[in-house]
């Protein structure tokens, strides 16, 4: 099996070299590459087709969410995994509206900081539930139009589908939603799949982006206990 291809992004070199030593430690993971903002790293994309880019957000010359949308519009992107000091942050928003599969706060264990880039490798989302809630709630109760955009793509969902892309919006995971809707697992894992091939999706984080800006959930409603 072919390790997982990381390129690292970010404007601190020391923190490119931790990174590093981290994950070429690991048999299943290699670093092909460093970028020091976000123009190095759409040319180092380019030349090593990584299979997922560790983003630093705020950087000179072009962010992070600038990149990570510009490699949203590749034939074949990489998985994008972005990195935040803050874990409510507009730029956090912004980047998972442009394409990213996650975040990770700068401040994670080492373990969890590998697993995460073997779950979005994996074409995983990661982004916890509860985190999810609040940080879509809360930045697109602020900047959400009067009326959402159109969505024609929503009409060919069936009313499953659309209560299970209500349920992934509302942060649910799919035991939750087969617990809620007293169905099977690999049921609710079918549904979700083809709530994502509908409407062109990549993932459950831009279902959940998805949702909140057109309209399906709004933000502050639908949120379950934690």
């Amino acid at each position: 099996m072919n390790p997982i291809r990381v390129l690292l992004v970010d404007d601190q070199e020391l923190v490119r070299a931790g990174f590093s030593m981290v994950l070429d430690a690991q048999e299943d993971i290699s670093v092909v590459g460093h970028a020091a903002n976000g123009r190095e790293a759409l040319e180092a994309a380019a030349s090593l087709r990584p299979d997922v880019v560790v983003m630093d957000i705020r950087m000179p010359e072009m962010d992070g969410v600038e990149a990570t949308r510009a490699l949203s519009l590749e034939t074949d992107p990489p998985k994008v995994l972005v990195l935040t000091t803050y874990e409510i942050d507009e730029y956090i928003y912004e980047a998972l509206r442009a394409g990213a599969s996650g975040f990770l706060l700068k401040d994670t264990n080492l373990d969890d900081f590998v697993e995460a880039i073997r779950v979005v490798a994996g074409g995983e989302a990661l982004l916890a539930p509860s985190v999810t809630r609040r940080l879509l709630s809360e930045f697109a109760a602020r900047r959400r139009p009067e009326e959402p955009a159109a969505a024609p793509q929503l009409e060919e969902l069936t009313e499953r589908e659309t209560e299970i892309l209500r349920l992934v919006a509302r942060g649910l995971s799919n035991a939750e939603i087969a617990a809620e809707l007293v169905v099977g697992e690999t049921t609710v894992k079918t549904h979700v799949s083809r709530v994502l091939r509908k409407l062109d999706l990549r993932d459950r984080v831009q279902a959940v982006v998805f949702a909140y800006e057109r309209g399906v959930v709004a933000p502050g409603s639908e949120v379950p206990p934690e």
